[in-house]
């Protein structure tokens, strides 16, 4: 009764796509991303380091935390197909530049058009 294609599973392990991960794949995928998350924001918010260093602390973090969402929730692996793993990287890429320098800009910006009496605290 499986006609000429096969069962779901079958179908998928034919084309090379990425097995869905377990509940314990997911949960410490999510674990990993709450530290990656709440490391930064306590550096920040004790100011336990000066600013720059916390800044860079907090890119490292950042992009670790980019290949555990790849990995942990993307599912991208050496399992999944290349031509799938190129696309989502580069897309991720994309949209981390438009952010990154989305923010830059908007922060310049806003720093270059401030009314000349707000930076002085007076």
């Amino acid at each position: 009764m499986h006609g000429t294609h096969g069962t779901v599973a079958e179908t998928d392990h034919d084309h090379g796509g990425a097995d869905h991960g377990s509940l314990r794949s997911y949960i410490t995928g999510f674990t990993l991303s709450v530290l990656l998350t709440a490391i930064p924001f306590a550096l920040v918010m004790t100011h336990a380091l000066p600013a720059s260093e916390a800044i860079a602390i907090a890119l490292v973090l950042g992009v670790i935390q980019m290949v555990v969402h790849l990995v942990y929730f993307l599912h991208m692996n050496s399992a999944s197909s290349r031509s799938w793993n190129m696309a989502a990287l580069v897309f991720t890429l994309i949209i981390l530049g438009i952010v990154v320098v989305g923010s830059l800009w908007v922060m310049h910006n806003m720093n270059a058009n401030m009314m000349p009496g707000m930076m002085s605290g007076s």
